[in-house]
This record gives structure tokens, sequence and C-alpha cells, in this order.
């Protein structure tokens, strides 16, 4: 069967314990019609990168999926049918990544200097100067 990888942002008034109902729910449409839900993470509330119906947070959650295409159109339908659901999104992928996704993933950023720590951002010291602006006289209005 094929591989997926599926997201879904829930409301972020929604309450963490009805979150996790709601990837219960959408795992068992997958068993359901066969197919298995390898790994599930929830990544939390996090914020989003533009407002969605006045929310401007979401609830996080990634599911590891091998199952029918079939399965997978019924999940993403009763996704749209839920009003907790934000977005969703599901995408075919090759195969699964071993181990957290990048996302929770915290030690590999850390080894990553932070945004004003990288040597090419030096500031003002590195950034060629600009040549003053020549003024310019208006010769409307003068005396001849």
């Amino acid at each position: 069967m094929p591989l997926y990888e599926s997201i879904f942002i829930a409301r972020q008034d929604v309450p963490t314990t009805q979150v996790e109902a709601l990837a219960q729910i959408f795992t068992d449409i997958i068993v359901k019609d066969g197919g298995k839900v390898k790994k599930t993470e929830h990544w939390g509330l996090r914020t989003l990168a533009y407002r969605i119906n006045k929310n401007k947070k979401g609830h996080y959650v990634l599911f590891n999926i091998d199952a029918s295409p079939e399965a997978i159109a019924e999940m993403e339908r009763n996704m749209k049918l839920h009003e907790d659901v934000l977005r969703f999104m599901t995408v075919r992928v090759e195969e699964h990544e071993e181990g957290q996704s990048a996302v929770l993933r915290k030690d590999e950023r850390s080894d990553r200097p932070a945004f004003g720590d990288r040597p090419d951002r030096g500031g003002d010291r590195d950034r060629p100067r600009r040549a003053p602006r020549a003024e310019t006289t208006s010769s409307e209005g003068e005396a001849a």
C-alpha cells in the first residue's frame, strides 16, 4: 500500500484531550478501511503564519499512514466536515522518516547559530557605504 504523511491543524480553543480524540477518530477511519497509522505526533499549540478563521494559533498533529487512496479520501472527507479542523494536508511519500520529525528534534536546531550570531551578518560594519546624495538646487524662484 502507498505511504502518506498527513497533518491537520485544530482550532486553538479546543482542549488537548479533544485534539487527541480527533486524532483517534481519524486513525480509526484509516484502520477501518484496512490501513495502518504507523506514527502519530502531537506538535502542540503553535503560532500560525496567518490568521485562519480568527485563530492565531492551532494544534498540529502529524500522521504517518500506510493505507489505500480510498481510506485517505475518506479520512480527508471527515476532516473537511469536522468544524474543529482548520486545515489539513496529505502528501504521498516514498518512505516514512524514522524517529521524530524535524519539528520535534530540538538537538538538531541547537547546532545552528542564532540569527544574530551568524558570521555573515556583521551588521553595518561590513556593509558598503553609500555615496552622499548631491544636493540639487532649483532655478525656479531665483531672481535673475
